[in-house]
């Protein structure tokens, strides 16, 4: 429950507000309209130019409030993370949705997060050190956010535009978000990133290596327990297999 709401002017402004117990980041707001239990202030972003989509040489940075319709609709987005993010959220989600509020929410069925982390992408996370009185920053991978949600206000996501990128998927209908996804980014060194989706709660590193070989049998041991509710494991491991190989095809 939402019980005090403050619109900061600057990042200082914010990243101090959000250095006080209690209180939340508010981007598009599809997470705290969700919050129902503790007490917590909201700390609106909206007027800190957060928004914002940029090429940096190789690099695509893009603000923690940009929603993810406008970078569906970016010339600069890959086309294959177009798909992906049309598979994350409904338009009119995607319309108010963040960037950084999705991948904060991102579960092993997040398609969005699933590319993220084969994209390998960099994360900036900024605090406020109140005991020192200045702020901190850090540039982090995806998969260690992922991993550990560090505490701290993410300002940016940057992905690389020098790698081929893929993503393919099998769903039970056109709108439902995926049982089983693969997302394959490759560099010019060779260096290959499998990264799977559809299942748990957060999207699973099957490869990251020198090369592309051993591709299927990455994707088979990363799924090999993946059972639910919506699929098999050994269903998981054929389709994933299957789906790695023809996001290679696709380079």
């Amino acid at each position: 429950m939402i019980t005090t709401y403050h619109r900061p002017q600057t990042l200082d402004e914010a990243l101090a507000l959000l250095s006080r117990p209690n209180t939340q980041p508010l981007g598009g707001g599809t997470l705290l309209s969700h919050h129902k239990s503790d007490p917590i202030e909201a700390v609106d972003l909206q007027s800190l130019g957060l928004d914002s989509i940029t090429r940096k040489g190789n690099d695509l940075e893009l603000g923690a409030t940009l929603t993810l319709q406008a970078l569906f609709e970016s010339e600069d987005c890959p086309a294959a993370l177009k798909t992906a993010i049309k598979f994350e959220a409904p338009i009119n989600i995607r319309n108010t949705a963040t960037v950084a509020g999705t991948l904060v929410a991102a579960d092993g069925r997040s398609t969005f997060g699933t590319a993220l982390l084969s994209l390998d992408a960099k994360i900036t996370v900024m605090s406020n050190q109140s005991s020192v009185n200045s702020e901190q920053s850090s540039v982090i991978g995806v998969g260690e956010y992922l991993l550990t949600h560090p505490k701290g206000l993410i300002t940016s996501i940057s992905i690389p535009l020098n790698a081929k990128f893929a993503f393919e998927y099998v769903s039970k209908t056109p709108a439902d978000k995926p049982l089983i996804c693969a997302a394959l980014t490759q560099w010019n060194s060779g260096r290959t990133r499998l990264v799977l989706g559809g299942y748990g709660k957060s999207p699973l590193l099957a490869m990251d290596g020198t090369e592309a070989d051993g591709l299927d049998t990455a994707a088979r041991n990363a799924y090999h327990e993946a059972t639910d509710e919506w699929a098999s494991a050994d269903y998981r491991m054929d389709v994933g297999a299957t789906l790695a190989k023809r996001c290679l095809s696709t380079f």
